[in-house]
């Protein structure tokens, strides 16, 4: 593939010519029109997985992904598209992060509201490490915390800078950042948090499951990094919401009973967290979701009101793409709309400059990262 790189002391970031398709497909489901953003086989790369997205302070939309040759090891590249128009057309790739044969990986995407900076937190191994091997230890190196930012709209990114000191254990093996997006807190004394949903594996007890969900949040729009809290057990990839009082729910990947949600709420912006508990209304397989709050209880118009929204593959299996929603704080939940019947995972939710919701998701089995939009009514 072609290459076309450039660097600074500071800034740096890479452009690959784009050959995805932009022809819109229809679900003749809904009536939605998907929007092909990355595609298995185009700009160079032979998969593109692990969505993330964005709206700048702008409303310009920063779509994520890892770029890799493979599987979920080897050589991965953190990669990026934007767009200016509410997601109909994107812009040509531009590589963000490319380690040659190792790994960079795990995109989760958070703007600071105050200052406009977008902060990119991920994750770095040793493209010779697999995951098998970083949960049994005996890899060479240990899964790594990093953070990039752009004071400019994506347009330039700061060079990646290892924050593992202060973000993770030193006998946790396995460690990733979202993926999808993290959040600002702006309500109550952690107002202006920035707090990033993640997970990692403890193996310091056998009988236990290895895997659990934690956070880690910035106080001073993102200059340094801490842990916040760590769930217990059977918990995996989450997102986190901001709920109308303040307090913050956690939804997560579950190794609990099948074909439910894993949640837990934080009093204090995510320090610690309440005892988890299971969401039967989400009957999701095991598989990374999303969510978002969409407007809180204030807004003017009452149908639009207090409205939180949740994306996922719905059933035992990663296909039937579903978006639900909920006006009392995840308290209940209701199918909101059914986005696609077939083979979808990973998903991403953003809230568009015109009001619209939209979704970035892996679609059609893998093959492509498409992204869909709609009024919510």
């Amino acid at each position: 593939m072609q290459k076309l790189c450039w660097s600074a002391l500071v800034l740096w970031s890479c452009v690959i010519s784009s050959g995805v398709p932009q022809e819109p497909q229809v679900n003749a489901d809904e009536g939605l029109v998907h929007h092909i953003v990355f595609a298995e086989g185009k700009d160079g790369y032979a998969k593109v997985r692990i969505p993330a997205i964005v709206a700048t302070k702008t409303g310009k939309l920063l779509a994520f992904a890892e770029g890799r040759t493979g599987g979920d090891s080897g050589p991965i590249d953190v990669v990026l598209k934007s767009s200016n128009d509410n997601g109909q057309t994107w812009s040509d790739l531009k590589v963000l992060w490319d380690d040659g044969d190792n790994t960079c990986g795990n995109p989760c995407p958070v703007v600071d509201q105050s200052t406009g900076t977008i902060w990119l937190l991920l994750t770095w191994n040793k493209g010779t490490d697999s995951e098998g091997e970083i949960m049994a230890g005996k890899s060479e190196d240990v899964r790594h915390v990093y953070v990039m930012s752009s004071k400019d709209d994506g347009e330039t990114w700061s060079s990646p800078k290892r924050i593992s000191e202060t973000t993770r254990r030193d006998h946790w093996r396995w460690y990733a950042t979202g993926p999808g997006n993290g959040i600002q807190l702006s309500r109550g004394k952690h107002a202006g948090r920035l707090l990033i949903p993640c997970n990692h594996s403890d193996h310091s007890d056998p009988k236990e499951h290895p895997y659990r969900s934690h956070v880690i949040y910035s106080d001073d729009h993102g200059d340094t990094w801490k842990l916040g809290g760590v769930h217990e057990a059977r918990t995996n990839e989450s997102a986190v919401v901001e709920l109308s009082d303040g307090r913050v729910l956690q939804q997560m990947r579950s190794y609990h009973d099948k074909g439910v949600r894993a949640m837990a709420v934080s009093d204090d912006g995510g320090d610690s967290w309440g005892k988890v508990f299971l969401e039967s209304a989400l009957n999701t397989p095991v598989c990374q979701a999303n969510i978002l709050r969409y407007s809180w209880p204030e807004t003017k118009d009452v149908r639009d009101a207090n409205l939180i929204f949740f994306s996922s593959p719905r059933g035992k299996d990663r296909k039937a793409m579903t978006v639900w929603s909920s006006r009392d704080d995840g308290k209940s939940w209701e199918v909101h709309k059914n986005i696609f019947p077939g083979g979808s995972a990973y998903s991403n939710l953003v809230v568009l400059p015109n009001g619209e919701l939209g979704l970035l998701y892996e679609k059609d089995n893998y093959q492509t990262i498409s992204f869909v939009s709609w009024s919510i009514r």
